[in-house]
């Protein structure tokens, strides 16, 4: 992928695969070019997150999330980044209906962003459509365990796999997505002992979200990292920072300078003197 300036060189598909058992893939979400300017120096690689349902749109799940949502929000994480590698999700009902639709809406998505591959939920049932998309150039992130798009399914955003036989199903999910081409894949919503399993089994890159230590990457929501969203958090979840309340502290003091008049100053206004300029 070309970058801005030329002299940055972003990382690959390739290069994220031969982190296995290697230093710890680093992954966070992003949504727009300003954060991703901001996180672009710190992490490996980008997930654009159907996630933004919740954590930008305000919607109860992923499942609102659209194919154009997801394009437009990818295109800005890619324009505002020059390191790191870019997956862009795949939304609910954009791909599972056949290996062909996938692949129309993938490549759509590659081309019209940018970014360097897709990411999409399912296990055995998806392996076809994954070497489908992957053996016509499109790379593909997995992503098994607990798979939000399905969370009517599993009757809530619940830890997957306590049982042996929950466990032994999302392990040959687990497979046949490494099997079938993908370049690595997300665990969720597991217990920790089972992303182990999974990780030591498959040899593809795995990326924590609620899984093990022992993954060989971990993602979190970036507002969830840094306090911006609030609503709930899961226990996977570990503040980095409170902006959440910095934000909400500024917003009082801007509204509170606005009704006393006190903002704008003269300093903030065109054709007025002050001590440093004149505009």
């Amino acid at each position: 992928m070309s970058t801005h300036s030329g002299k940055t060189k972003r990382i690959t598909v390739p290069d994220i695969a031969a982190r296995k058992g290697g230093e710890p893939v680093v992954c966070l979400t992003a949504y727009s070019a300003p954060m991703a300017k901001l996180l672009d120096p710190h992490v490996d690689l980008f997930i654009v997150g159907d996630s933004m349902g919740t954590a930008l749109y305000g919607l109860d799940s992923t499942l609102g999330v659209t194919l154009d949502m997801e394009i437009a929000h990818g295109a800005a994480v890619v324009r505002g980044s020059s390191r790191a590698c870019v997956i862009v999700d795949m939304p609910f009902a954009t791909y599972q209906e056949s290996p062909e639709q996938a692949f129309r809406n993938g490549a759509r998505v590659m081309a019209e962003t940018g970014c360097d591959g897709i990411k999409l939920e399912g296990g055995t049932e998806m392996a076809e459509t994954v070497r489908f998309l992957v053996e016509r150039g499109i790379p593909v992130m997995g992503h098994v365990g607990l798979t939000p798009q399905s969370v009517n399914v599993f009757g809530g955003y619940r830890a997957q796999g306590r049982d042996e036989k929950t466990a032994e199903k999302i392990l040959a999910d687990a497979r046949a997505i490494a099997d079938a081409g993908a370049f690595s894949m997300v665990i969720e919503g597991v217990v920790a002992d089972l992303a182990t399993r999974i990780t030591q089994a498959v040899p593809v890159v795995t990326i924590g979200i609620g899984g093990s230590p022992d993954c060989d990457g971990q993602v979190l929501v970036t507002e969830d990292v840094l306090g911006i969203f609030t609503d709930f958090t899961p226990k996977f979840v570990k503040r980095y920072a409170e902006l959440g309340d910095a934000i909400g502290q500024a917003a009082a003091d801007y509204a509170a300078e606005v009704r006393a008049r006190k903002f704008p100053g003269p300093e903030h206004c065109y054709g007025t003197k002050t001590n440093n300029t004149t505009s």
